[in-house]
């Protein structure tokens, strides 16, 4: 498998003989994998640095032990088990990728690694995963689920932007016009008379023949790619959804004397604050409040289900609801 690489002038080869089939994937494990990729293994690919900090902050240290080998500079090559549900034929959720993680036997993951990178000892980055698989598959799901609970409202907020994605991919592919859009996927993608050439750091050629290409629009920086194109059922592409950089933006302010009518005006400026997820002491300078008025706030806003709190070492983490983000998309309106 693929992994997000520094951009090079070396290129893998996919020779495409004929129109490609195009599909879609809906998987948000691939969006987590690539802010993963990002914000802890140091991957820079467009994420803006206030959510490569909240996410690097939520992540436990058994998760940072465990994505450590992606931080590894020259190499793209990685093992299947970082992707163990594949989005060949099906819409792979966060939850069933942890729940695939936590049910891979440890030798699986060996087996993955002689696969990746050959027989006998693994590169020195991934010898640690090799020693003590069950460690490395545990501190891996972990990390999926903390960085999941971190960016799940972007998720949410970025779904016009699938749907609309997911338009664009079906007519290009009514009208007869995959090239095209496949050319244009990413800045790291292009579409030459013999199939696709990707940015990789390690060279390599792969025929398409008969399988088809599925599609993973991600929200994620505007360098992000992650593929597989020796998948024996089909090549995948996961690649930042066009209008991804939108989501990093502050949204469209709801109409704050409505909002301040029926929960506060300083509740209403706390709730528009958190459009990422931020520790108590971020709050109080970002609001210039003391500390001990912002702790009464959310108490209220805990108590309206409007927020959570996580203690994570010595600091409180705040996060909007899915509850408060209808409150504010009904307010935007």
């Amino acid at each position: 498998m693929g992994a997000q690489v520094t951009s090079t002038k070396v290129w893998s080869e996919l020779h495409v003989r004929s129109t490609p089939q195009l599909y879609v994937s809906i998987s948000p494990n691939l969006t987590v994998l690539a802010m993963i990729a990002d914000a802890l293994a140091d991957r820079h690919r467009g994420l803006p640095e206030l959510w490569r900090r909240a996410i690097a902050s939520r992540v436990g240290p058994l998760g940072h032990e465990a994505v450590r080998p992606l931080a590894a500079p020259g190499y793209s090559a990685a093992p299947d088990s970082l992707v163990p549900r594949t989005p060949v034929g099906q819409d792979v959720s966060v939850q069933a990728q942890i729940s695939a993680l936590h049910d891979t036997p440890p030798d699986h993951l060996i087996r993955d690694l002689e696969q990746a990178f050959g027989p006998g000892d693994p590169p020195p980055h991934w010898r640690s995963a090799a020693e003590r698989p069950s460690r490395w598959l545990v501190g891996y799901a972990s990390a999926l689920a903390d960085v999941w609970n971190t960016t799940e409202p972007l998720w949410q907020r970025g779904r016009l932007l699938l749907d609309r994605e997911v338009e664009r991919i079906g007519v290009a592919t009514v009208r007869g016009g995959p090239e095209l859009l496949l050319g244009a996927l990413s800045d790291r993608i292009a579409y030459g008379e013999r199939g696709l050439r990707i940015s990789d750091v390690e060279a390599g050629t792969y025929d398409l023949g008969d399988r088809k290409i599925v599609l993973v629009p991600m929200l994620a920086g505007k360098d992000a790619l992650i593929f597989s194109l020796d998948n024996p059922d089909a090549v995948w592409i996961a690649y930042p959804v066009p209008g991804a950089d939108s989501l990093w933006r502050k949204p469209v302010a709801p109409a704050m004397d409505e909002l301040s009518a029926l929960v506060g005006p300083v509740r209403a400026d706390l709730l528009c604050a958190l459009d990422q997820p931020m520790t108590m002491s971020m709050l109080a300078t970002d609001m210039k409040i003391a500390p001990s008025g912002l702790t009464y706030h959310c108490d209220r806003l805990r108590a309206g289900r409007l927020i959570t709190r996580e203690r994570r070492g010595r600091e409180v983490w705040i996060a909007r609801t899915h509850r408060a983000e209808e409150l504010l998309e009904l307010f935007r309106r």
